[in-house]
């Protein structure tokens, strides 16, 4: 644990309670992935992407909050894991479903993230590692800005999402520089702006998505 100790300011010392704001506010992926269950059902829009994209939501919560529990090697890699499934599942699920991309390009799309991903892991001390989020932000305004350009329904919420994503990168990063002046850090906001995000991206697709059970309505 000793290794870990010094990732983030709220801990300083061991114990599952340690880091008691940045453990509590993983309940904020929790409520986006019941958020977006519930949107999903009202409007009918239930399919086994967006069942599966829900659950990925759900995951990150839950091993972002072992990881800041019980940190080490294992429970980092459940912090890290699930969030990076969660994007390419929902890029892919939107540019296959939403924008109609080919299944070769979509493909291309997913890879050239991942790669770009792995490759900032090269320069995970720079910044305190927001180098590896930002090729997720650079997507997420990507789409964002085609979906508002395409005037579907949730017009903005892509770009709501980036935005959001934007701002609690810039809380993650400044946790560490912080401490002196404000010792609980600001990487709980990172959490919680990141739930908030997760939900406005899943609601995007959830009102954009061809799939429907019953005869729900969309919602902008």
């Amino acid at each position: 644990m000793d290794a870990y100790m010094d990732a983030y300011c709220e801990r300083t010392g061991p114990g599952l309670l340690a880091e008691p704001l940045n453990a509590l506010t993983n309940a904020s992926f929790l409520i986006a992935a019941w958020g977006a269950w519930l949107l999903a059902t009202r409007t009918g829009h239930v399919s086994v992407g967006i069942r599966v994209l829900v659950l990925l939501a759900a995951s990150v919560g839950i091993g972002s909050a072992l990881w800041h529990t019980i940190p080490n090697g294992w429970t980092l890699t459940l912090d890290i894991i699930p969030i990076l499934i969660f994007l390419v599942w929902f890029f892919w699920l939107y540019l296959r479903e939403v924008a109609g991309v080919p299944t070769p390009w979509a493909v291309a799309s997913i890879v050239a993230f991942l790669v770009a991903s792995t490759s900032s892991q090269q320069l995970g001390g720079v910044l305190h590692g927001a180098l590896y989020y930002t090729s997720a932000l650079i997507f997420i305004l990507a789409l964002g800005v085609y979906h508002a350009r395409g005037r579907q329904a949730g017009r903005y919420l892509l770009l709501a999402a980036a935005g959001v994503y934007f701002l609690a990168l810039v809380f993650r990063t400044m946790d560490l520089e912080v401490c002196s002046a404000f010792p609980i850090g600001t990487h709980f906001l990172w959490h919680s702006l990141n739930g908030l995000a997760a939900y406005l991206a899943m609601r995007c697709l959830i009102l954009n998505s061809p799939a429907r059970v019953g005869t729900g309505s969309r919602f902008s």
